[in-house]
């Protein structure tokens, strides 16, 4: 890991643009996720496990310490309804990431982007900035019911805080990563090519068109 952290940004300048969010794009990144009421106060990440959590916003696993809690933080910032994110199910073995989502809240990360007291495998956070970290810690109140599969009592949990407390009183942010396609040649081990001239960019979360030449900047 280099530590090295590149802003997701829709300006290029900024570490976050702060936008009012359109209800028919949230969440703004895709995932294994299902969707609830937008308006709901609390958020459910059900790790290794596959639970239903109705009644919540958004639920769904997060299996790494890395990008699936950068997509995990990115979601939920952008929608001020949410200020609870309950932790359930089972701990991804090795690299536990109910474990890094906590000591994210809690710690932030260092210098190099690590993940201050995670015990996962690889807990660097490399896609988000600073500002949006901070967002996190101040929007969300974390519930930490790591181990817990019992849906009942999971909805339960849902149905105490769907209508607790005021939404985020600032606006939503979005973490939105513009980067600049690569050509072919130049995807990396973690890219996919689909076809003639189509590239996942595993890095930027999105699919692209390949091009020839140099990136434009």
């Amino acid at each position: 890991m280099t530590g090295k952290r590149s802003a997701i940004s829709d300006d290029g300048d900024k570490g976050g643009d702060l936008r009012r969010r359109d209800p028919g794009s949230w969440p703004p990144l895709r995932g294994d996720y299902s969707l609830g009421d937008p308006d709901s106060r609390i958020a459910v990440v059900t790790l290794a496990s596959h639970l239903m959590a109705k009644g919540s916003a958004i639920w769904g696993p997060c299996k790494t310490e890395n990008l699936g809690v950068e997509k995990v933080v990115a979601n939920l910032i952008s929608n001020t309804n949410i200020r609870f994110l309950l932790i359930c199910g089972d701990e991804s073995k090795g690299h536990l990431p109910g474990d890094s989502i906590i000591a994210l809240h809690k710690n932030g990360i260092d210098a190099d982007g690590r993940i201050i007291g995670s015990r996962g495998a690889i807990p660097f956070i490399e896609n988000l900035p600073k500002e949006a970290i901070e967002r996190f810690q101040r929007q969300v109140e974390l519930i930490d019911r790591i181990g817990l599969v019992d849906e009942g009592e999971i909805e339960g949990i849902v149905r105490e805080h769907r209508s607790l407390s005021e939404p985020f009183p600032e606006l939503p942010m979005e973490v939105v990563k513009k980067r600049a396609m690569r050509p072919r040649e130049g995807a990396s081990s973690g890219d996919a090519v689909f076809g003639e001239g189509v590239v996942l960019d595993a890095s930027a979360w999105v699919v692209a068109e390949a091009i020839d030449g140099p990136a434009p900047s």
